[in-house]
């Protein structure tokens, strides 16, 4: 019987240990911190040996395979080891992929894999396609795959997901854009994390697609230097194509061989460039899978978006409370602050992961009245963007930082939550972050 230890016990690392154990592994699941109480239930039901608040060497250093949770990086001590000793170190993406034929759609990005990946599971769905969803969102991959039974799946992929792959192929791939994120993790060498995004192509044939965004430099840059296999599908805000996907006037028009497609943007519930980017990029991946017109045009317009992802809380005395919550990175919180048509107060802050906020400055002239700091380290943001804003509050909690934006908010403006930081300093995760924003809005 072979040896299956997984390292994290979190929804990707219990997914994968259920999905060793049906398929006749010895699983060993190995947590350095506290596993949660839902997770711990069933790795007890399942009868799954493990442990936590430590790391016993000599029961992970005779593994045959480690699968390792994505947030666990390569150069950890322990990764190290096993890889020295000859062990095989994967994500749990790959290992699940050990285990399907089901047909993937998988989809990566800095900013919009999360409304690119349920705008896509909605829409095949309502085509009538078997097709489940997973990666990021929801149960995991190697859970589903443990005990479900789809056709297909939609996967939203992190870069530290296809870090860990090995044989792992997509019949279609994309990539929604590449912008500096994670740079900590990448020894702040935006090439490498590029290198990293460009993996979803690692196994793909000329039997398969990538979808991609032509204006985005990097991507531009990359595919320049590089050859893939796959067909390239790329889609673009500024330049007509004859085959991609383009946006004329108010119009998507989509152009796959001598097929042509056309929806009006009207269609869409969810607004801005970057959705109508992310909306471009869904409807390629569903026509590529032979969905009809009308099921697309249908999907689109009963598509209400993403919570946390410039969600539209409530109005009180006059100014309307939205909770970007999701924007944990400069480029995300670049699409929110484009967005802004009303005189807004910013909360922004959290955990830096090597910003630049440069980028943000003429859009943080134009639209920002006031910026509220959330987050324990707030230095960088301030010197930023004390000269360019009248009024820069530092706050350390979802509470405070939203009674100081009511105050310097204008009749008829915006209190825009996009911290272009991870949430790790003040909260669980960006989700606890927005549920505490629209918590303290709703107390207002």
């Amino acid at each position: 019987m072979k040896r299956l230890v997984v390292l994290g016990g979190g929804e990707s690392g219990v997914g994968a240990a259920i999905l060793g154990k049906n398929k006749g592994f010895d699983v060993f699941v190995s947590d350095k911190g506290a596993i949660t109480e839902k997770y711990k239930k069933v790795l007890l039901q399942s009868e799954i040996e493990f442990e936590e608040n430590q790391h016993t060497e000599e029961k992970i250093l005779n593994a045959d395979l480690v699968m390792k949770s994505p947030g666990i990086p390569d150069k950890v001590t322990l990764v190290k080891k096993l890889k020295e000793v000859g062990v095989k170190v994967i994500s749990e993406i790959e290992f699940a992929s050990y285990f399907t034929d089901a047909q993937i759609v998988g989809i990566t990005g800095s900013n919009g894999k999360t409304t690119t990946t349920l705008l896509t599971h909605h829409i095949l769905d309502k085509s009538g396609m078997n097709v489940g969803i997973a990666g990021n969102i929801g149960d995991s991959f190697a859970k589903q795959i443990a005990v479900e039974n789809y056709d297909s799946y939609v996967l939203e992929l992190s870069s530290f997901q296809l870090d860990g792959i090995d044989q792992f192929r997509c019949h279609v791939g994309m990539i929604t854009n590449i912008t500096p994120d994670h740079l900590d993790r990448y020894e702040y060498d935006l090439n490498k994390y590029i290198a990293s995004k460009f993996r979803i192509t690692k196994n793909q044939t000329e039997e398969d697609f990538l979808i991609y965004d032509l204006d985005d430099e990097n991507i531009s840059n990359w595919l320049n230097e590089n050859t893939v296999q796959s067909k390239l599908v790329p889609f673009s805000l500024e330049k007509e194509l004859n085959y991609g996907a383009f946006l004329k006037e108010d119009n998507i028009i989509i152009r796959l061989n001598d097929d042509e497609y056309i929806m009006n943007t009207a269609y869409l519930k969810i607004k801005g460039k970057h959705n109508t980017k992310n909306a471009m990029a869904s409807m390629l991946a569903s026509k590529l899978l032979q969905v009809r017109n009308n099921t697309v045009t249908e999907s689109m317009s009963s598509f209400e978006g993403v919570e946390h992802r410039l969600e539209r809380v409530v109005k009180v005395d006059g100014v309307t409370y939205v909770n970007d919550s999701k924007a944990t990175n400069v480029n995300a919180a670049f699409y929110a602050l484009e967005c802004m048509d009303k005189p807004t107060v910013w909360i922004v802050g959290g955990v830096d992961k090597g910003n630049d906020y440069t980028d943000l400055l003429p859009l943080v002239r134009e639209k920002v009245k006031g910026i509220v700091c959330l987050g324990l380290d707030n230095q960088k943001i301030i010197e930023t963007f004390q000269n360019v804003v009248d009024v820069v509050v530092e706050t350390a909690g979802a509470d405070e930082a939203v009674k100081v934006a009511q105050k310097i908010a204008q009749k008829e403006g915006t209190v825009l939550l996009s911290p272009a930081c991870a949430s790790f300093d003040l909260f669980e995760s960006y989700e606890d972050r927005g549920r505490k924003f629209k918590e303290a809005v709703r107390n207002l």
